[in-house]
């Protein structure tokens, strides 16, 4: 089974989105709709070409397809709507992406090898995130006055928006692998303004409910879509 290949769908998704950024229109609903279907149709299709895989082989093919997903969701997002805020959103989710996948291959690893695998995806992470928000103007990376003390007082609109996000989903993760029900599932979980993406494998539905209940109760999260998967049903 061929491995998706990452590079080769980062260049294509970059060229959909500086076509669309030349563009600067928003696209009309139909578009948007056809887009969006189009994006959950490649992440069906990937990660059920994961199936025939296994062990850690299986983990790594279901990051890059999730990587691929999210890259384009938030590539869509910045096409239908440009600005300086969603070219950002698409670096941290590049970012986030490629840690996700890295993340997975180190666990072909064991011992030192696997910490120093890790402690360099996490480097590469942080690396790239700081590029994106070192390269946003400093118009795009501040607010009036006014906005800010608007912000303040609800969830915040800024960088610091997806700081927060990435708290949620630490939170969240650690909440799954404190559910005794939950420790030998394969749960990712992702994080987008507050609202929670649980995707991977698990053994039953009850399995699906509990990792829902249980996202649902960590302190910030707005709402849980589930895109978990039964194994042996893909």
């Amino acid at each position: 089974m061929k491995r998706l290949d990452i590079t080769a769908v980062s260049a294509a998704i970059a060229l959909a989105f500086s076509a669309g950024a030349m563009a600067a229109q928003s696209m009309s609903k139909d578009e948007y709709k056809a887009a969006q279907n189009s994006i959950a149709a490649d992440y069906k299709s990937a990660s059920a070409g994961c199936g025939s895989l296994s062990a850690n082989a299986k983990d790594v093919c279901m990051a890059e397809a999730r990587g691929k997903q999210k890259v384009a969701k938030a590539e869509l997002e910045a096409r239908n709507k440009p600005s300086e805020k969603a070219r950002y959103a698409v670096s941290i989710a590049k970012a986030e992406a490629d840690y996700a996948v890295a993340k997975e291959k180190c666990d072909d690893k064991a011992g030192n090898d696997k910490k120093v695998c890790l402690k360099e995806a996490r480097a590469a992470e942080t690396r790239a995130k700081a590029d994106a928000k070192a390269q946003m103007p400093a118009a795009a990376a501040s607010k009036p006055a006014k906005e800010k003390s608007a912000a303040s007082a609800s969830t915040k609109e800024s960088p610091g928006e997806y700081v927060d996000d990435s708290v949620i989903t630490a939170k969240v993760k650690a909440a799954v692998l404190q559910e005794p029900s939950l420790k030998s599932a394969e749960i990712n979980v992702e994080t987008s303004k507050g609202r929670v993406q649980l995707s991977g494998f698990v053994r039953s539905r009850a399995d699906i409910n509990k990792a829902v209940e249980v996202a649902r109760g960590v302190k910030g999260v707005k709402s849980v879509k589930n895109d978990m998967i039964l194994k042996g049903t893909q």
